[in-house]
């Protein structure tokens, strides 16, 4: 399922942001891109995000704030100042010159100064992001929950509607005896040119009929198939996959019906129902 969350954390001159993006995918493939610094926890915000997350491919970008997390100062060598100044003195009292010694004289030295770069110990943040990087996923999953609860209620429509397709199935079923029974009758009657036919032998024959293509086998499993649908599409838990096969499960119950009927109508409708099987599917690739 798709969906987007974004954290920061900043703290004393640091700061740490996690984005998290993902796109739909049968499968988890969880992919992270961030500092050097954070490689050793790898497996740890691995974890975290699977913890979190079932099924995607999911994007996670962590940055460091800073200079990579670096801290620039400028230090002065007051050693080698000390020395300068004191020679300045010496000269000074040895010449007999006047004037004051100052900064003036220690300026445009650059030997004087030296700019330290400090790198801060990326240990320090591990608690910063791995608290972010929950906060991201939360935000992540708020997201989902949103675009979830839409597909959801197109999903429950399209079980409904597979319902009645499957009652009016059933129903047609039912009437196919008599049907068949008037349609073997009028055959007969042309065949054989107007002489008697046995009533008994016709139902028997329409009887033969009806059971070669009986699909009471399979109304019965694929009702008991749509129940199950719809009472994953009602909870809470994560059920992509099992969704996934139970449709499988109902598209085969469809199949099998059309094939053992010879009757327009079923055929009709089981094409119906396979259509909407279809749109079902491809909706299911988009929840966890």
């Amino acid at each position: 399922m798709t969906g987007y969350g974004q954290a920061q954390w900043r703290r004393a001159g640091r700061s740490v942001s996690v984005e998290v993006r993902a796109v739909n995918q049968r499968f988890l493939e969880v992919k992270l891109n961030m500092p050097r610094e954070y490689f050793p926890w790898e497996a740890e915000l691995r974890t975290l995000v699977q913890e979190q997350v079932a099924r995607g491919k999911v994007d996670i970008s962590i940055f460091r704030g800073g200079a990579n997390g670096s801290e620039v100062t400028v230090e002065a060598n007051l050693a080698l100042a000390k020395e300068y100044v004191e020679a300045w003195r010496a000269l000074q009292q040895a010449l007999h010159l006047s004037g004051e010694i100052d900064l003036g004289l220690l300026q445009g030295r650059s030997e004087l100064l030296r700019v330290v770069e400090r790198r801060g110990d990326p240990g320090t943040e591990l608690d910063a992001v791995r608290a972010t990087l929950k906060r991201a996923l939360r935000v992540f999953n708020r997201d989902r929950e949103r675009e979830g609860r839409a597909l959801t209620r197109d999903m429950m429509a399209r079980v409904q509607q597979l319902r009645q397709l499957q009652k009016r199935i059933a129903l047609r079923v039912t009437q196919l005896l008599p049907q068949l029974a008037a349609r073997l009758r009028e055959r007969l009657t042309t065949l054989l040119e107007g002489r008697d036919i046995k009533e008994e032998r016709v139902m028997q024959e329409a009887a033969l009929i009806v059971e070669r293509s009986d699909v009471t086998e399979e109304l019965v499993r694929l009702q008991s198939h749509l129940t199950a649908l719809a009472d994953l599409l009602r909870g809470r838990e994560s059920a992509g996959k099992k969704l996934d096969f139970l449709l499988q499960e109902v598209h085969r119950e469809f199949n099998t019906i059309a094939s053992k009927s010879a009757d327009l109508e079923v055929t009709d409708l089981t094409l119906e129902a396979r259509s909407e099987i279809e749109k079902l599917r491809e909706q299911v690739q988009n929840l966890e």
